[in-house]
């Protein structure tokens, strides 16, 4: 085939049966099982393949050539905000992952003054204490629901570190904050898009209303005066042409970043303790390492954890907390060949290449040293491995939550051992990011 003919080769036709059900399309079938999903789709059609949602048609892209054109989007045919708006966009508006081109640039430009070394160094001297006390209550348990517990003790951080404390807040009014990011996360799989009663959306909306008057409480306060918690900072950075956030853009970063780091964290680490516990080699390993670091440690010191580190891969290469990204052809592209028209929603399955057996030793298996120095399996392809994306829109808070789950996973080694059978395999829930049903169920004991 001539270059010119796949230049105008269209998106493959799906096939009538293959539509799913009525207006939902394919819904449900992804939230089923995405990955089963994703290989008859790879199977039938390769790289790119059609799929129906919400009564459009879509470009599904899977494996890391794919994926990778996408993320790189050297065309600037592929667009954020249009996509994410559809699922979240009225609960993450303005967020920095609803940004595009020049005012995406200005935003993440300033943002990136926030995540610089000297500050991820405090930020992580705040890590430790919130964690110790986090964990402190965690009973010995043969049923401990580890997702719920990461979930809490996450958001109790993120109240630490994004928040200065929160001091005059109660832990019913963060309970309340949780049940409020928890609803606009799970507004992605809303089928009625509106403020409608009794739907997603509609707990999204009231969601959202309860995140704005939280963080607008604080923000007369946290303009006042400058200290080292990530909400202040973003009150007070600039960059080098000394431009600042509004106070509209602060809450809406602010709202966008603190879900972003305690729902992926938590998805993280709650696979961490899954694999841990089936694997005690891999943990008895992993223990070791960090009993020989203090209490507190450095940041440089969380960042040598190598076996902590190999595993943490991993986990984000099993089960990676955003699965699949979401873009809309702002014009025409081409993508592996295959015209990609104006107006047509795009589908990036990061989780589908990371788990190819083309790139893959066994993928299906825990086997943590395959991005140890001798293998780096992770290096069998540019965009093998991107749970955190890539491009412009590569997470900008990557280092952040890196220290944050490696902080969390040294404190709970060496406090505590546990186990999980090992044919258990999490009942997880697809609706928007993946998260055990069950709340992982660990058999927790006390050193």
């Amino acid at each position: 085939m001539t270059a010119d003919a796949l230049q105008t080769r269209p998106i493959p036709t799906q096939l009538r049966e293959d539509r799913g059900l009525p207006l939902v399309g394919q819904v449900f079938e992804f939230a089923k099982d995405p990955m089963a999903l994703f290989q008859r789709s790879w199977d039938h059609y390769g790289s790119v393949a059609p799929m129906y949602s919400v009564g459009r048609r879509a470009a599904l892209l899977l494996g890391p050539d794919a994926c990778g054109e996408a993320l790189l989007n050297k065309d600037g045919a592929l667009a954020n905000g249009p996509a994410w708006s559809q699922l979240v966009g009225p609960f993450f508006h303005n967020g920095l992952m609803l940004l595009d081109f020049d005012e995406h640039k200005r935003h993440r430009r300033i943002m990136q003054q926030a995540f610089t070394r000297p500050r991820l160094q405090a930020y992580t001297e705040r890590l430790h204490p919130a964690i110790e006390q986090g964990v402190a209550h965690w009973d010995a348990s043969e049923s401990f629901p580890s997702y719920w517990k990461l979930k809490q003790l996450t958001l109790d951080i993120a109240a630490d570190l994004f928040m200065g404390g929160a001091a005059d807040t109660s832990q019913a009014e963060m309970d309340r904050v949780n049940r409020a990011f928890i609803a606009c996360v799970q507004a992605a799989a809303g089928v009625v898009r509106g403020n409608v009663p009794f739907t997603r959306w509609g707990k999204a909306y009231r969601g959202r209303k309860v995140l704005e008057d939280f963080l607008r409480h604080y923000l007369p306060v946290k303009r006042a005066e400058s200290t080292d918690d990530i909400f202040s900072v973003l009150c007070h950075i600039e960059d080098e042409d000394g431009a600042r956030f509004s106070d509209d853009d602060v809450i809406n970063h602010m709202i966008f970043l603190m879900m972003a780091a305690h729902d992926t964290s938590t998805i993280t680490t709650s696979t961490i303790l899954q694999y841990l516990g089936q694997h005690p080699e891999w943990q008895d390993r992993c223990r070791a390492e960090a009993l020989e670091l203090g209490p507190a440690p450095a940041m440089t010191e969380i960042e040598g954890l190598e076996s902590i580190d190999l595993v943490m891969r991993e986990a984000l290469r099993l089960r990676a907390p955003v699965p699949v990204v979401v873009r809309y052809a702002v014009k025409d592209t081409v993508i592996q060949g295959v015209r990609i028209p104006a107006e047509t929603n795009v589908i990036v399955a990061v989780q589908f290449g990371q788990m190819m057996p083309q790139y893959w030793t066994d993928p299906n298996t825990f086997d943590p040293d395959r991005f140890g120095p001798e293998r780096r399996e992770d290096k069998s392809h540019r965009f093998a491995w991107e749970p955190f994306g890539g491009g412009a829109h590569k997470c900008i808070g990557m280092h952040f939550g890196g220290l944050e789950v490696k902080s969390i996973m040294h404190r709970v080694l060496r406090d505590y051992h546990w186990r999980v059978d090992s044919d258990y395999v999490p009942p997880l829930d697809h609706h928007s990011l993946p998260f055990p049903k069950d709340g992982l169920p660990i058999t927790f004991v006390r050193n």
